[in-house]
């Protein structure tokens, strides 16, 4: 006898009301309440284990618990090792979410081909031959990688307990579904009930599960927030599909550091991992051109050099155009007032255009140098030395802020063979340890009389 019900759910926290409300009490936002229909098996689907022996839950003093460290599981993928802290911690939950076509799959089916343990990787969006199509394009072959296409969670669990594999990969938790819920596949109610499932199961079989996660249109996984609570690890797969550039970023991490970042290069046969990122988002030219600025910025931990291009052209319209690829419109916009309030440059009247090549979104204020060499490039028409780079902030008095991880930045340039690199003067460092020669500015109009 199935009990059923008709509740309602908060489309962005997950949390339920008995009726609909027009703003959600919890996480404050208004039309996210969605009516499900819920019906409830009458057995408690938490009887069994997974496991025949049940762990005592005994209470421990602090001290008396020890902190070694778990055993990982490698992945052979170095970029996603360092990321999760040095691998796969046994039993650990893991939520990959990215838009469709960012390649999202391929990643896991390239790490379930690559690792050297016993993999089921599950899908409910791809059938077997799509998969080992897919697989065959790669050119890798692991016989320890099992296939199996369900979009029933107690059916996956079922076939996992009798397979035992180390690692289980499911593509994708929008697909899958509960019996215990009777409600369409990806609605709130089911994500969370399967979710749920996984989590158990991992726990308690110490077998870690990865998850993909669809995104929605503000950009954020689809399903309620609660869902990245429930996981171990968060990871944002970022990229535009116009460029073969893609970046893994760690938005939470329970086993290591959230301040990591993976970059990987699209191809037919898979994701390639990139040693060296500098080297690639710097475009070769036979000669040089005005607009043109490297700036050194910071992804997690890692330098790197980035490419920033300007078109400061008159406007044809009345009103002048301000357009951005890969940096924030408001933050161009504050550059460009400062500019003109602070070291009387008339930008107001003319088309500003910016772009950060290869298809890569920063966010690093400390490119704010960068971008404003360039304009000001543009603006005379006089192209800036090939051999120099900028980091440093831009405030709104127009002085150039320290940034951090400086000799980080320096080092980074000095490795690739730079010549000169303008930082803030209030960066305090010594600068004759260094064969690079660093330049402090302290305002705007300094780096104006420097260049030009």
């Amino acid at each position: 006898m199935k009990k059923t019900k008709t509740t309602f759910f908060c489309q962005n926290c997950g949390t339920q009301y008995p009726q609909w409300v027009g703003q959600c009490k919890v996480c404050g936002e208004w039309n996210t309440i969605v009516e499900e229909l819920v019906v409830m098996e009458k057995e408690n689907k938490y009887n069994s284990s997974f496991t025949d022996k049940k762990p005592k839950n005994t209470i421990h003093r602090i001290t008396e618990i020890s902190s070694q460290e778990e055993t990982r599981i490698i992945t052979g993928n170095l970029e996603l090792d360092n990321l999760l802290g040095g691998g796969i911690v046994p039993g650990s939950v893991i939520l990959i979410g990215g838009e469709p076509g960012v390649g999202k799959s391929t990643l896991l089916l390239q790490i379930s081909l690559q690792i050297s343990k016993k993999v089921l990787y599950v899908s409910g969006e791809e059938s077997n031959n799509q998969i080992k199509m897919r697989a065959d394009r790669m050119e890798i072959l692991n016989s320890d990688c099992y296939i199996l296409t369900e979009i029933q969670t107690q059916k996956i669990i079922k076939k996992a307990q009798e397979l035992k594999p180390d690692l289980v990969v499911i593509d994708s938790i929008q697909t899958l579904y509960s019996s215990y819920i009777e409600s369409s596949p990806g609605s709130i109610s089911q994500i969370r009930e399967c979710t749920s499932e996984l989590i158990k199961f991992a726990k308690e079989t110490s077998v870690p599960v990865i998850l993909i996660g669809h995104i929605n249109k503000e950009g954020t996984i689809a399903g309620p927030k609660i869902l990245e609570h429930m996981v171990d690890v968060v990871l944002q797969f970022e990229g535009d599909r116009n460029y073969i550039f893609r970046l893994l970023r760690a938005n939470k991490n329970r086993y290591g550091s959230t301040s990591g970042l993976g970059i990987y290069e699209m191809f037919s046969s898979g994701l390639k991992e990139i040693k060296n990122p500098s080297e690639i988002l710097i475009s070769k030219k036979d000669e040089n051109l005005s607009g043109n600025a490297i700036g050194v910025t910071l992804e997690g931990l890692r330098p790197m050099l980035v490419e920033i291009q300007a078109l400061v052209s008159t406007a044809v319209y009345g009103t002048p155009q301000r357009v951005t690829t890969g940096f924030d419109a408001k933050r161009l916009n504050m550059l460009l007032a400062v500019l003109e309030k602070r070291a009387g440059f008339h930008l107001g009247v003319k088309d500003v255009f910016l772009n950060i090549t290869g298809g890569i979104r920063i966010d690093d204020p400390a490119i704010d140098l960068a971008v404003i060499s360039a304009i000001l490039s543009s603006n005379e028409d006089i192209p800036l030395p090939d051999n120099c780079l900028f980091t440093g902030e831009v405030g709104l008095s127009g002085e150039i802020r320290a940034v951090n991880r400086i000799e980080q930045r320096i080092l980074e340039g000095e490795k690739l063979g730079y010549d000169v690199i303008f930082i803030s003067k209030y960066n305090k460092i010594d600068t004759k340890k260094y064969n690079i020669r660093v330049e402090k500015v302290s305002k705007v109009e300094d780096i104006y009389k420097i260049l030009f």
